[in-house]
């Protein structure tokens, strides 16, 4: 866990943070534009700079919690966001973090880790424990192929092998080519929307 952790606050040391878009990404915005329960109880995973923690925060959403293994980014969260409940900020490894929720979005924080089958199982795994009965998992994953390099971030994937790892956990409410990612990354992303299984 400490490399893990030394690796991303290193990336944040040398701003080397080229996922970040600056502010919400427009198909979670979206999203959250549907949403009309307020005191939804909302994760936000591998959140880094959470723009889209932030653009809850401002409409609202009284119960969110930003979770990352690196400190640097949840300390650029709460000074933009002086007002944010210090307790919904974690400063923690996902896969040993405890907690129930109504919905985890999800911002291609799957592709952050080496594509391993033990991981990615472990990845669906830990989403179903950390949601409620009828959670939901929302967000984007990379759509291109993995190059077989365990070191180049972001991981790619593509719907099969995610569904693989996902259905025995959720079931698919959809899953599809994201119509409205930023450009540089159109044709490259898919958006889904998958509840817990009874």
């Amino acid at each position: 866990m400490s490399t893990t952790k030394e690796y991303w606050s290193q990336r944040y040391h040398e701003n080397n943070t080229g996922w970040d878009l600056g502010a919400p990404s427009p198909p979670l915005q979206n999203y959250v534009n549907q949403l009309t329960d307020k005191h939804l109880k909302i994760l936000i995973p591998g959140a880094g700079n959470s723009y889209e923690a932030e653009y809850l925060f401002k409409n609202g959403f009284t119960n969110v919690h930003v979770l990352d293994i690196a400190k640097e980014p949840l300390e650029s969260f709460r000074k933009r966001n002086p007002n944010f409940l210090v307790e919904q900020l974690h400063e923690h490894d996902f896969f040993e973090f405890e907690g129930q929720y109504d919905l985890i979005l999800e911002q291609t924080f799957f592709c952050s880790f080496p594509p391993l089958p033990e991981t990615r199982k472990a990845y669906a795994q830990k989403m179903h424990q950390l949601l409620k009965l009828n959670g939901k998992l929302v967000g984007l994953w990379f759509n291109f192929p993995l190059t077989g390099d365990l070191e180049k971030r972001p991981f790619g994937g593509d719907m099969e092998e995610y569904l693989s790892y996902l259905s025995p956990y959720f079931e698919v409410q959809s899953f599809e080519s994201c119509y409205n990612s930023i450009p540089p990354r159109q044709g490259n992303e898919l958006f889904g929307i998958f509840r817990v299984k009874k």
